[in-house]
This record gives C-alpha cells, sequence and structure tokens, in this order.
C-alpha cells in the first residue's frame, strides 16, 4: 500500500537537559516531506540527525515547534497516544537489528503484530508475506545466531514491513554491514518505495546509500545547512529487490 502521509516540521527545536547544562540539538528546523519520498538525511555526529528521525517517528518530542505526521500532531500526544500511533504508521529499522535472541526470524517478524487484534492465522500470513518481501521465506525458522549479519536487518525489514506502515524509518542500516550486503539491504530499500510506495527517511554516513535516495538533507548543528534533490538517483531494478537477494548474506 502506498503511503499518503506527508510529514511537516514547523520551527522545531530540540534541547537535551542534564542537571542543569542544556545541550541544543536542534534549532528552529522548518521540514516538509511528501508521501512517498525516499530521503537520506547525512551530517557530522551530533548534527541532530537522530533525533530528528526520533521526533517523526514520535520516539522523542520536541523541546518547541510542531511536528506533523499525516494528520496526528505528535506535540500535543501522551506517550500511550504516541505508542498506538507508532505502532500503526511508523516501522523502524536500527543499524544493530535488536532481535530477541531466542526467537525465531518469523516470531521476531511477529512481534509488532501482537498489540493488534487479528487472528493467529493473519498474523502467520503477514509474517510469511513480510519475510517473502526480503528474501527470507526458507530462514523463517532459523534463529538469529543462526544467520548472517545481513539477514538479522532483512528479517528486522521484515518486522519494521509487516503492520504495513506509512513510513519507514531507517537509522544507519547499513552501518554494520559489507559493502555487498549492504547494496542487498539498500535494494530492499528501493524495493519498499519504488513497489510499494512507502515514505522513507533514512540517516547515513554513506555517500554511496545516500546516492540511492531522491533528496539529501545536509544537518550541521542542528540546522538544515543543505536539501538537495538527487539529480543522478540510482535505483536498483524493482524486480531484482527480491529475486537477486541471496540467502546466504
Amino acid at each position: 500500500m502506498s503511503s499518503t502521509v506527508d510529514i511537516e516540521l514547523v520551527d522545531v527545536h530540540k534541547v537535551y537537559r542534564k542537571g542543569r547544562l542544556e545541550i541544543p540539538v536542534l534549532a528552529g528546523l522548518n521540514l516538509q516531506i511528501e508521501a512517498g519520498h525516499y530521503v537520506a538525511m547525512m551530517g557530522p555526529s551530533g548534527s541532530g540527525k537522530s533525533t530528528l528521525l526520533h521526533l517523526i517517528g514520535g520516539l522523542d518530542q520536541p523541546t518547541a515547534g510542531s511536528v506533523r505526521v499525516g494528520e496526528a500532531c505528535l506535540e500535543e500526544m501522551d506517550e500511550r497516544e504516541l505508542t498506538a500511533w507508532r505502532s500503526r504508521h511508523v516501522g523502524f529499522i536500527f543499524q544493530m537489528y535488536h532481535l530477541v535472541p531466542v526467537l525465531t526470524a518469523a516470531q521476531n517478524v511477529e512481534l509488532p503484530l501482537l498489540l493488534f487484534q487479528m487472528s493467529s492465522r493473519e498474523r502467520k500470513e503477514r509474517v510469511e508475506t513480510a519475510l517473502e518481501v526480503v528474501g527470507l521465506a526458507d530462514r523463517m525458522d532459523h534463529r538469529p545466531n543462526q544467520l548472517s549479519g545481513g539477514q538479522e536487518q532483512r528479517v528486522a525489514i521484515a518486522r519494521a514491513i509487516v503492520t504495513d506502515p506509512d513510513v519507514i524509518l531507517a537509522d544507519e542500516p547499513t552501518g554494520d554491514l559489507d559493502a555487498k550486503t549492504s547494496e542487498e539491504i539498500l535494494g530492499l530499500l528501493n524495493l519498499l518505495h519504488a513497489d510499494f510506495g512507502k515514505t522513507i527517511l533514512m540517516v547515513t554516513h554513506d555517500p554511496r546509500a545516500a546516492s540511492h535516495a531522491q533528496r539529501i538533507l545536509h544537518l550541521e548543528k542542528g540546522e538544515l545547512e543543505r536539501d538537495e534533490l538527487n539529480a543522478v538517483r540510482k535505483l536498483a531494478e524493482p524486480a531484482g529487490g527480491v529475486a537477486n537477494v541471496s540467502s546466504e548474506h
């Protein structure tokens, strides 16, 4: 299902406090992202990239300003409301996978669905579909210690998409992977964008990863320094996103 959710940040400030010390991270940031776009965010450590991702995903709230995702104004929601909203609208992909080691791939992917009222049969069908999309239909009974790093990340991607979210937020999704496996993961993100119309926001330090996005944001000291359209965008062929991904990585 294609995303229909636009994202808008208006005069967003974020300040972290440690005792009496204030640490400003975002300073009056304004940003609009159209539904169905693939955006990369780059910048040095401490520039506010991950903080921005967390604000858009409802994992954190701004000190001042407005964060709107679709019809939801996140700064107006309490933690219970944010938790319910995230479960339906956002899929997260992190650098370190965060899989539960005692669960199989299928069980890890199923976890987000346990928050919804649906039959075990429907959960099973959704899990199988998500694992098929990422090329791991033959690994669903394997536990994380039986998978390679690339396979673990693909399980994490399947877990992120199993609820059919509007927005996929990826924080350094290839940061712990070798070059070949990184390209396979980026191919999957291309597939989710091109074939499924997902809105994707990716934090990365890697210019090669950023080159897959339509738009590249450069943050510096909590401000949007540059906002560029990627004229030389290189998208993998959608059909190759699954069929050409080897389960050995």
